[in-house]
């Protein structure tokens, strides 16, 4: 897991919800930003040159600014890339948190419950074992990076691997 964290070329980024697999989505998408212009919370950008092929395609840095799951930008995509019939943001899959031990403060003593918390599915995405220590439910964390938003540990000890496998 660490070095998953230690091995990233750029800085890693999130499609928005309902994006379909990356090579999918790559091909679906028309860089159209119409699911930039919908989003309330201003979280879906382009991205910037120095991604190559992918500039200028939608994505997410959730340590800016995460995903709010507010779902206005399937309906906006023209293309299908993004899924339209996603209706719960329990059911979206943008990727999955990856906690860093070694990082996370109630691993180290200190008591923090922020990404629990904050977590949009609340006691589910995240919970706590032995009432201290967070641990990820892989299989209801929807990925929308807002733990990694709020962490407050001084060095990234929670972050979102994106996609279903084959992410960016």
């Amino acid at each position: 897991m660490l070095s998953f964290f230690k091995k990233q070329k750029h800085r890693t980024y999130l499609r928005p919800p309902g994006a379909r697999s990356e090579h999918v989505f790559s091909n679906q998408c028309i860089r159209c930003q119409k699911c930039i212009q919908v989003c309330p919370h201003r979280c879906i950008v382009a991205l910037p040159a120095s991604y190559g092929l992918k500039q200028g395609s939608p994505a997410i840095f959730a340590r800016d600014i995460p995903c709010y799951l507010c779902m206005d930008c399937p309906p906006a995509c023209p293309t299908g890339a993004l899924e339209m019939s996603l209706s719960k943001k329990e059911d979206v899959r943008m990727g999955t948190a990856i906690i860093d031990e070694s990082l996370c403060l109630p691993y180290q003593g200190v008591i923090c419950r922020t990404c629990y918390e904050h977590c949009p599915i609340y006691r589910e995405g995240i919970i706590l074992e032995d009432e201290r220590f967070p641990k990820v439910q892989p299989d209801q964390c929807v990925g929308c990076g807002i733990c990694e938003h709020v962490c407050p540990a001084e060095e990234l000890a929670i972050q979102v691997r994106p996609g279903a496998g084959d992410g960016p």
